[in-house]
């Protein structure tokens, strides 16, 4: 494999079981244009910026089955950086879902599946045993994820997704590896120095940039919190305005690998975990209850539900987005 800028180190990771890395990295690209994260030709790229290192990009090559175990390549770039080389390394199994407490955890999860395949559809069940690769990613980056979806809070896909390409590639950094590498996302001190015209020209509304200064500006206390227990974590985010228990779960699923969290007041979750387990649509509270004999591993059941196939209703033309950009 051909890469502009020689990798500061490569290996191979034997984890023993299936990982389907394109789908599981799935929920941290944000689109064919999210300047930090990209699946392409087989390789999944991720930049960063951790806590306590220089930048990092690492690029993950596909095994050649999602469906049996293989070895996984990856190559990482920090710009030399033995620190962030090291940590990196060290982290990869955690990032892909793979290290021991994830696998005792699927494990689990497999065995309490196999216990009440009765109270789910049949094709719920069997797209576990479609999708044997499936794993929770775990990036532990709280800050950079809590912008992206932060950026996503009540608005359109097409929107966070639009406004979230316009703040990476405007004002985000290089990555290590170089063009056509993912950049590493902006900066607290850049979120903070960003003009209130410069939002409005990228499209992000003014209740997300307030919440955005917030992020940035708790950025060391929000750094912290990334290796304290879940609940920790998640009670410290919560304080913050702006965020609450849909933004909180969102990213712990992506940086930690949160098993148990699902996003209540999301637009559609509830809808189709209610369809899904019990042909109606329900709130969510009543997702909550349904969920209940898969407590611990709630998250991997909806994972499972929409890797099932069912097709979910659709009521009403969807949403669209408001452009306020040329106002």
């Amino acid at each position: 494999m051909n890469f502009v800028r020689k990798p500061d180190y490569s290996d191979v990771l034997h984890p023993g079981v299936a990982v389907d890395v394109a789908a599981n990295m799935a929920p941290l690209v944000r689109g064919k244009g999210d300047p930090t994260a990209a699946t392409v030709d087989g390789v999944s790229w991720l930049s960063f910026q951790p806590v306590a290192t220089g930048p990092v990009t690492i690029a993950i090559v596909h095994p050649a089955s999602a469906l049996h175990p293989g070895p996984i390549r990856y190559h990482v770039w920090a710009n030399g950086d033995d620190d962030a080389i090291q940590r990196t390394v060290q982290r990869m199994p955690l990032l892909l879902g793979i290290d021991n407490d994830a696998l005792a955890g699927w494990a689990a999860f497999d065995e309490l599946l196999a216990q009440t395949a009765d109270l789910l559809p049949e094709r719920v069940v069997e797209a576990r045993r479609r999708h044997p690769g499936m794993r929770l990613i775990a990036t532990g980056q709280l800050l950079d994820e809590l912008f992206t979806v932060v950026l996503e809070q009540k608005v359109t896909q097409q929107q966070a997704r639009a406004t979230w390409s316009w703040l990476a590639e405007t004002h985000g950094n290089p990555s290590p590896a170089g063009d056509p590498a993912p950049k590493l996302a902006p900066r607290p001190e850049t979120i903070m120095d960003i003009a209130p015209w410069q939002w409005h020209a990228g499209w992000v509304q003014p209740f997300m940039v307030r919440t955005l200064k917030t992020v940035a500006s708790r950025a060391s206390a929000i750094n912290r919190l990334a290796d304290k227990p879940l609940e920790r974590i998640s009670t410290g985010l919560n304080s913050l305005p702006g965020i609450g228990p849909w933004t909180v779960a969102e990213t712990l699923q992506r940086t930690h690998g949160a098993a148990d969290y699902v996003a209540v007041g999301d637009f559609h979750i509830a809808h189709h975990v209610g369809e899904a387990l019990t042909g109606k649509r329900t709130d969510d509270a009543g997702m909550l209850e349904l969920l209940e004999p898969w407590a611990g591993h709630r998250q991997r059941i909806v994972r499972l539900i929409y890797a099932s196939g069912i097709r979910f209703s659709r009521y009403g033309p969807r949403m669209a987005a408001t452009d306020f950009r040329d106002r």
